[in-house]
């Protein structure tokens, strides 16, 4: 970067003009410093003028670094919760959990919009899609990935005992550069009534869309928008998002020493975090930290585990059980 980049940016602009006010006052003491009676008085003024000019420079490239890895961040992301093991007890979960993640976005400001869903008997979520939306929607989910295992003692269950179920998150960025290309003969389309609230027109014009990618099986439906094209779009972007989430895991399993530098390897059979009911403690395995007050925590409050898990510098740990 040249001082130019740093003047046009919003971010640095008075930094910008302050070095180049110290730069002209170090080029007006070297011109005195010419005559032998200034030259030791202007020398230590020379040398401190560097070291503030220095200290600037560092200061607008860490400001433009921070910047350029903000833009560089997804804004917009797709997270998609399924039931595992454990049938009724892992659909109930994932309710609870989509309800902690929307409590948190709303807190926060972070856009959370439920794309589909498909309901269990009991209420649950035998899986649901939302849109995540915001400037820090990244930074705060980017390690949900993975397997997340509840323990605790079903309303159903007579003798006391606990039951172990699991549910899988699944976090996928929608990024500017893909790493997929989808020539359209490989999707098929096809067009049905969203059902549900939203009015006559979503009720009796085929709006929802569903979409089938036909080289892996992967089926997207979309309920969202108002209007056929507009789910078409959304669908299309979930697909996009998906695909090059399977890349980016294939990528990672051929660089394994790559992976184990990271907190977490996005890996979607990794078990990464255990909410144990009736010991009152939600576990990270990657950071093997606890958290206590679990009830409050399922009513939005992870900012703990969230912060938690962006500030570890050390490397990410096993799925070992507890």
């Amino acid at each position: 970067m040249n001082i130019d980049d740093f003047k046009n940016n919003p971010r640095t602009t008075y930094l910008a003009q302050e070095y180049e006010r110290l730069a002209r006052e170090e080029e007006d003491a070297t011109v005195m410093s010419n005559d032998p009676e200034m030259k030791e008085i202007v020398a230590e003024e020379i040398k401190n003028l560097r070291i503030q000019r220095d200290a600037l420079w560092k200061q607008m490239e860490d400001i433009a670094t921070v910047a350029q890895e903000q833009e560089s961040k997804p804004k917009t992301m797709i997270l998609e919760i399924s039931a595992g093991a454990g049938g009724d007890e892992s659909t109930l979960f994932a309710a609870e959990l989509a309800g902690a993640y929307a409590f948190y976005c709303e807190k926060h400001k972070i856009g959370f919009e439920k794309v589909d869903d498909s309901q269990s008997d009991v209420g649950g979520y035998k899986s649901v899609s939302f849109s995540i939306t915001g400037k820090d929607a990244w930074d705060t989910f980017k390690y949900e990935t993975g397997v997340h295992r509840v323990q605790r003692i079903p309303d159903t269950e007579k003798n006391g005992r606990v039951h172990t179920s699991t549910i899988t998150v699944s976090v996928m960025p929608i990024r500017e550069v893909k790493k997929v290309n989808i020539p359209l003969s490989d999707v098929e389309f096809e067009t049905s009534r969203s059902g549900g609230a939203g009015g006559q027109n979503v009720n009796k014009v085929e709006t929802a869309v569903r979409i089938i990618h036909k080289p892996t099986g992967i089926a997207i439906r979309c309920t969202i928008e108002r209007s056929q094209l507009k789910n078409k779009e959304r669908a299309m972007q979930m697909l996009q998002a998906k695909l090059d989430q399977l890349e980016e895991e294939k990528e990672q399993l051929n660089n394994r020493e790559g992976k184990r530098s990271q907190v977490g390897t996005g890996d979607r059979s990794e078990k990464i975090r255990t909410y144990n009911f009736p010991q009152d403690r939600v576990t990270d395995h990657r950071i093997k930290q606890s958290w206590h007050g679990l009830p409050k925590i399922m009513e939005g409050n992870l900012e703990p585990i969230f912060e938690a898990l962006n500030n570890f510098t050390g490397e990410f740990g096993s799925d070992e059980e507890e």
